[in-house]
């Protein structure tokens, strides 16, 4: 049971339901509560919206989600044996797991997400909307078999599905929320601005999930060179990379704070991103600066996944701010 946790990435895959969950009832459901409607067959008074997609189905789309997620993360071990068993020294799949049972279970993810992806998106009234998950299953599997070993393509593929994950929640949340109120308001208010709030989160994810695989690839330089990938760093170098990855950073930083100035401008924020995302990331520079070995280059990568924690969990920050009337 430890090895199929461990293959199936058991901390991811909560990281998985904790973002989904955090952008619907502490990023989605406060921002609705502020707008107020008038219902046709109401008493006429003003009341606040509230989420329309059914928490049943909610539960549905997050399960969708993780069963395509973690068959990634098993055909990613499958064809990950021979640079892993240089990089890390040990593997899962072929040893504590049979190849062939791996491919059984990555089969098994990945008809039960796609086929429960396209049952909440036929009831959602949307059926086209599960096309994604035909889509983000596929590319999974031609990224552990194939992009992984291309210049950036890889990285780009996995951080895009990273960041699809908070977005997920908002895809099938609209259509329940522009179709109710439609029908039963005496007008629609405008509702753009929860995209706009879950898109934030999700550019956060995709930079912070780029610098933290490119910092990855460099820290399992030599299995992708005896393997002959070109990763970033076997293409253009590991000082290269580095240099790559502290941009990236620079830029997350700079657009965190622009968000802030623009578009929200509170105290608790600016303290929040500052002590929980900022400096973070930049003892994440100093680490890439001083690295010289596998060993430090592991700890910054693992501190990016503390900033990509630290980055939903602000999510709890807005509600806290939106129920007390902080802003």
């Amino acid at each position: 049971m430890k090895a199929f946790l461990n293959l199936i990435r058991w901390q991811n895959l909560l990281m998985v339901i904790l973002t989904m969950v955090l952008m619907r009832y502490a990023v989605l459901a406060p921002l609705i509560s502020k707008i107020g409607v008038i219902l046709i067959k109401g008493s006429g008074e003003e009341i606040p919206m509230s989420l329309q997609f059914p928490w049943y189905d909610f539960v549905l789309l997050v399960a969708a989600t993780v069963f395509i997620a973690a068959g990634g993360y098993v055909i990613n071990d499958y064809f990950d044996i021979k640079t892993d068993l240089i990089n890390k020294g040990k593997v899962i799949v072929g040893t504590k797991i049979p190849r062939r049972r791996a491919m059984m279970w990555h089969n098994i993810f990945n008809i039960a997400g796609v086929s429960i992806g396209f049952y909440i998106s036929y009831i959602a009234g949307y059926i086209w909307l599960g096309t994604l998950f035909l889509v983000v299953s596929g590319l999974l599997y031609f990224y552990s078999a194939s992009y992984k070993r291309q210049f950036l393509i890889g990285n780009i593929v996995v951080a895009v599905i990273t960041a699809m994950v908070p977005l997920l929640v908002v895809f099938f949340e609209w259509p329940a929320l522009y179709k109710y109120y439609t029908l039963n308001a005496i007008s629609l208010p405008k509702i753009n601005f929860i995209v706009y709030w879950v898109v934030g989160f999700a550019l956060f994810a995709f930079l912070t999930n780029l610098i933290r695989e490119i910092i990855k690839d460099t820290e399992d330089f030599e299995g992708d060179v005896a393997y002959e990938r070109n990763t970033i760093p076997v293409v253009i170098g590991i000082l290269s990379s580095k240099i790559v990855s502290l941009c990236l950073i620079i830029i997350t930083i700079i657009l965190l704070y622009l968000t802030w100035h623009f578009f929200i401008n509170d105290t608790i924020t600016l303290i929040y991103i500052t002590v929980a995302i900022v400096i973070p990331l930049l003892y994440v520079i100093y680490k890439l600066v001083i690295s010289k070995d596998r060993k430090q280059l592991h700890y910054a990568s693992s501190l990016m996944k503390i900033v990509m924690i630290t980055g939903v969990l602000y999510s709890v920050v807005v509600k806290v701010i939106l129920t007390w009337n902080l802003f």
